[in-house]
């Protein structure tokens, strides 16, 4: 990696070295990051050579190096998202982890759960299903067109909050919608009613900066293969230490290899069976990258590329989007509505046809193009996606 003192937000040759970090497939655009985060090399080369470590001699792997490089793995996380390692442990993603509180997580007959419509569509499914297990019932608040301030969002919601409400599910940053949600304003007011919340965030790990401790929820989860460009199949579980107790893995095994047996809930989570930990424990590589790179240097890159595409969308389509950047509500995605039609096919039409990959997505009867922005990302594509738009949709 080179070392430029000045990096020019809007000059894509001042970002070219590090964006030869990526080896995307020539000829094709990647604008889904937020989806699929591929990894810099080096990250990838890291995953190899665990991977090697392991193939060379797996007995010695996996009894006597495995648990303190997964130790050391989650020290390095737990840091960098303001936590510490025994209040985490590691999970395929967001979703895993998602199955595994509902799981967890005590619910009789009669008791609540609170959604809204920006979350992720699995995880009403996942809430739905724990409901019908426990006779409990899942309520999703319908959040507003508009969005202006934390104190709106609290209206809304606690509009839908009654005495049986036990848990509250909120994104960090909403996986349809693309937004930035105030949660640090949000969480207060849930605990002060003693409901229990769980943080959704697997957009948020190197987007924006976390520090789980100081929001002080019950429940955290990320995927790490998403901005942080960990591994797929790389994520975690936060468990405030007052809900240690209730954590169970969904997969019982040894917890700890032999003839160690697991003495915290953490430690339930370290053996599930033989399986590749190598996504894991090349996280602190990742980590390492973007702090060699500088997380606002980063944030403020991928923001400004993401603002240029909002505003050239904005300017083509004559559409809004549902919150202002300027306040804060967007990072390192654009997300503005289509203008009216049908538009199912427009986004594997723009595969095909311009091999630009790009979510158009629909939300609440209306169609959006949500554009995810990285280091690789240039102005330039940008350009070549607005092209594409302009004759597919004009």
């Amino acid at each position: 990696m080179q070392t430029i003192q000045t990096r020019r937000i809007d000059q894509d040759a001042d970002w070219q070295d590090l964006a030869a970090e990526w080896d995307i497939r020539p000829g094709t655009i990647y604008l889904n990051h937020g989806s699929f985060g591929p990894s810099p090399r080096i990250v990838r080369e890291t995953r190899r050579e665990w991977i090697e470590r392991l193939d060379a001699q797996p007995m010695d792997f996996y009894v006597r190096q495995l648990e303190p490089a997964l130790w050391a793995a989650r020290s390095a996380v737990a840091r960098f998202v303001g936590t510490k390692p025994e209040n985490l442990v590691f999970a395929e993603n967001a979703t895993f982890g998602m199955n595994v509180v509902a799981d967890s997580f005590p619910l009789e007959t009669g008791d609540e759960v609170l959604l809204n419509d920006h979350e992720y569509g699995a995880v009403h499914r996942i809430w739905n299903r724990r409901a019908e297990r426990t006779g409990a019932k899942v309520r999703s608040a319908i959040m507003p067109e508009r969005f202006e301030s934390a104190e709106q969002m609290l209206e809304v919601l606690f509009g839908e909050v009654t005495d049986r409400t036990r848990m509250v599910i909120l994104s960090h940053i909403t996986s349809p919608t693309a937004l930035i949600w105030p949660v640090e304003k949000l969480i207060p007011a849930f605990r002060q009613r003693g409901i229990a919340v769980c943080i959704d965030g697997p957009h948020v790990p190197a987007h924006v900066p976390l520090d789980i401790d100081a929001l002080d929820c019950d429940f955290y989860l990320a995927s790490c293969h998403k901005w942080l460009c960990g591994p797929l199949g790389s994520g975690f579980i936060h468990a405030h230490p007052r809900q240690h107790a209730i954590m169970q893995p969904q997969l019982k095994s040894w917890g700890r290899l032999l003839p160690a047996m697991p003495a915290r809930w953490d430690e339930e989570f370290t053996w599930s069976g033989t399986r590749d930990p190598s996504g894991y424990l090349s996280l602190p590589a990742a980590i390492e990258f973007l702090e060699q790179v500088g997380l606002d240097r980063f944030r403020d890159r991928s923001y400004w590329l993401a603002g240029y595409a909002e505003s050239r969308l904005m300017e083509t389509f004559g559409t809004t989007p549902m919150a202002s950047r300027a306040d804060g509500w967007y990072g390192t995605m654009a997300h503005v509505p289509l203008p009216p039609g049908d538009w199912t096919s427009l986004q594997d039409q723009l595969w095909r046809q311009h091999q630009i990959e790009v979510p158009v997505i629909h939300f609440n009867n209306r169609w959006y193009v949500r554009v995810s922005c990285h280091l690789y990302t240039t102005q330039s594509q940008i350009d070549l996606l607005m092209d594409a738009l302009r004759l597919m949709t004009g």
